[in-house]
């Protein structure tokens, strides 16, 4: 296998991994008002990703760095055509992070619910504008002969890009909703898990018609199976939550609905990156010429030699890390943790 070819599986890789880490917390952030009913109650769905959210956009940041050194002209021609999404990406990220912090620094109900909104636009735009950036890159761009876009961004705007967004919050909110019902006790999971099936039914539907447009514009062996596995995933996730009991206080139905709605979530994204292989940027205008593809975006052989060698020694590292906090912050946290 050719380096190029490689490091653009690495970097699906990362970014299959930020979706799924990140879309649980994201949909947790969304939730906080709807399944916190007083301040003890959204202090608990938000203790739910406390120790974990930040850690999670590690993988952003390193899926950006790797483009950056393997593949310099995508990722320029990347963030110059989606500048403005992204920036709304970044804006959004920057003002979740001041409100789970902030939230807490004045007792006032009102100080507290202007935050908890912020967490909320700050988790539902990044996850809306996600699918959209990704659902253009999949249907193709117009690039003329030096890469340069050459679009505005109301052509970003799509019906096809529009519905990538609205999945991927169903998704990432089905996501958010069995996570709280893994890590919450008492009423909160109750409500979590209503809340994950009703979600869950929206989610599967705008799955599987954006799964089915992307693969008869893209096509592809490897997307079709992905695809078709994502869908078995999600349903099953979705039943395993239904057949959850009361009987079965160590949630283990939960802990498979999750596992069900996380892979979901990784096979799409995979089968997105399988539909787009060979390219990495295709173009709508002559797209045999003017499309970035894995070969003519990527980094000079030596480069990519030298960053493999660096991900082998440190990527172990970072995940046998972030693995160990997972552990640590892994049991069920109720109201009674909560002090008044």
């Amino acid at each position: 296998m050719e380096l190029s070819t490689l490091w653009f599986l690495l970097i699906a890789g990362l970014f299959v991994g930020y979706f799924v880490l990140e879309g649980f917390d994201f949909g947790v952030g969304m939730l906080v008002p709807v399944l916190g009913r007083d301040d003890r109650e959204r202090r608990v769905v938000i203790n739910t990703i406390g120790p974990l959210w930040d850690g999670n956009e590690v993988w952003l940041i390193t899926a950006g760095g790797a483009m950056f050194a393997a593949f310099p002209e995508w990722y320029a021609t990347l963030f110059s055509g989606f500048y403005l999404p992204l920036l709304l990406i970044l804006l959004a990220l920057i003002l979740r992070g001041v409100a789970f912090d902030f939230r807490g620094k004045r007792p006032e109900a009102a100080w507290r619910r202007r935050w908890d909104w912020c967490i909320v636009f700050g988790s539902a735009v990044p996850a809306f504008v996600w699918g959209l950036v990704f659902a253009n890159v999949v249907r193709g761009i117009p690039l003329n002969a030096g890469h340069d876009h050459v679009g505005s961004v109301l052509d970003l705007l799509n019906p096809y890009a529009l519905l990538g967004g609205a999945t991927m919050v169903a998704l990432f909110l089905t996501h958010g909703a069995i996570f709280i019902a893994l890590k919450t006790s008492g009423d909160i999971r109750q409500r979590a898990n209503r809340l994950a099936g009703r979600a869950g039914l929206g989610a599967a539907a705008l799955a599987v018609l954006f799964l089915g447009l992307t693969l008869a514009h893209r096509g592809g062996t490897a997307a079709v199976t992905l695809s078709v596995l994502a869908a078995l995933c999600l349903v099953g996730g979705l039943v395993a939550n239904r057949m959850r009991s009361r009987t079965e206080p160590d949630g283990r139905r939960e802990g498979w609905a999750f596992a069900g709605t996380a892979a979901a979530i990784a096979l799409a994204v995979a089968s997105l990156f399988a539909g787009l292989h060979p390219f990495v940027l295709p173009s709508t205008v002559e797209p045999a010429v003017n499309s970035l593809t894995v070969l003519n975006a990527a980094s000079s052989a030596y480069t990519l030699k030298i960053m493999s060698w660096v991900a082998v020694v440190f990527a172990p590292i970072v995940v046998l890390y972030q693995g160990w906090t997972y552990w640590v912050f892994r049991k069920r946290i109720g109201t009674q943790n909560i002090p008044e």
